[in-house]
């Protein structure tokens, strides 16, 4: 996934001429502690995880009308980030094989049009982390997280956990089902789900059922299908089945567009299942934002169907929730 936040910039490849991941015990036991601390961030792809945090406290926030006590905010904060730096390691964990078994056989890695510049692509299968450092990385992140989650409410620990499960078994599918993508929104949709339980026990079951729709379309459409769009060729020599091998570009684009407006119309709908009014102003925002994150760049995607426009959707459309959470906060603090 050559261009996206989720894929730091190579810097230190690791790879030789002839396309083998070289073995680089001896660089990474030399490494000063930032340079290791860097492959972690890489590993956490933690640029990302900082942008995905806005979509919990977007949602808090729409439900609740204003802010949480500071208590609430400040432990809903470290458990979001923990929770959010165990999952995305997870991944790269789990995929350890397969990231390596690309590297090995990809040259090249386009990276130019990265948004999230880290130190490497997958540290694991790169050698420069071993596999249990990751793990014990995942492992103790997710304690962290486990712990807050229960603290907030003991259902959000479950959400959290499941997740969990979800992206572990999302990973293991990548040679069985392009069906998984849909395991990869409900995962992306927990957080939000989580942060609102986090708030209020008793929430409206209507709102759930909408913010998980909205969160689950923009996953799909704006993070998911054009993050893969980059690994598409070598994907299908690989055998792996995700949703831009399984339909084709024309297909995909078509899917994205279709997901992104679902999305945005989503967001529109959360407005009327809340128990207080939005003003037009913020409405009209909430859509021009949908409309610049999403639905332009999904456009250009559909035209030109090429990795160039891709990456312009998933690179915009991560900044989406930030840009709404931006509107919502105006709006309780005035």
């Amino acid at each position: 996934m050559a261009f996206s936040l989720e894929e730091p910039r190579a810097e230190a490849r690791g790879s030789s001429q002839d396309g083998k991941i070289l073995n680089t015990a001896s660089v990474r036991k030399g490494l000063p502690v930032l340079s290791r601390l860097k492959l972690f961030v890489a590993l956490s792809r933690t640029p990302h995880a900082l942008l995905d945090m806005a979509t919990p406290g977007l949602a808090a926030l729409l439900w609740l009308g204003g802010f949480p006590p500071v208590e609430t905010v400040i432990l809903g904060l470290i458990t979001v980030f923990a929770g959010y730096t165990s999952v995305y390691a997870l991944n790269d964990v789990v995929d350890h094989r397969w990231d390596r078994e690309k590297l090995q056989r990809v040259r090249s890695l386009d990276t130019e049009n990265d948004l999230d510049v880290t130190s490497v692509r997958h540290p694991i299968a790169q050698d420069m982390l071993e596999f249990r450092e990751g793990l014990i990385w995942v492992i103790a992140w997710a304690i962290l997280a486990l712990g807050g989650a229960y603290v907030l409410n003991p259902l959000c620990a479950i959400i959290f956990l499941s997740a969990c499960v979800l992206e572990a078994v999302y990973c293991l599918l990548l040679r069985v089902s392009y069906l998984r993508t849909f395991l990869s929104g409900a995962v992306k949709t927990s957080g939000a789900i989580a942060a609102v339980l986090a708030v209020d026990s008793s929430p409206s079951a209507p709102f759930l059922f909408v913010l998980f729709l909205w969160v689950f379309f923009w996953e799909i459409g704006g993070q998911n299908i054009p993050n893969d769009w980059a690994d598409r060729e070598e994907d299908k020599r690989l055998g792996a089945k995700t949703l831009p091998v399984h339909l084709g570009v024309e297909r995909a684009s078509l899917w994205t567009m279709v997901s992104l407006f679902i999305a945005v119309g989503m967001s529109l709908l959360l407005f009327r299942v809340i128990s207080y009014k939005i003003d037009l102003p913020y409405v009209v925002a909430s859509l021009a934002i949908g409309f610049f994150f999403l639905l332009v760049p999904a456009y250009k995607l559909y035209k030109a169907r090429d990795r160039f426009h891709a990456a312009a959707l998933f690179n915009r459309a991560s900044y989406y929730p930030l840009a709404l959470l931006i509107v919502v906060a105006f709006r309780s603090i005035t």
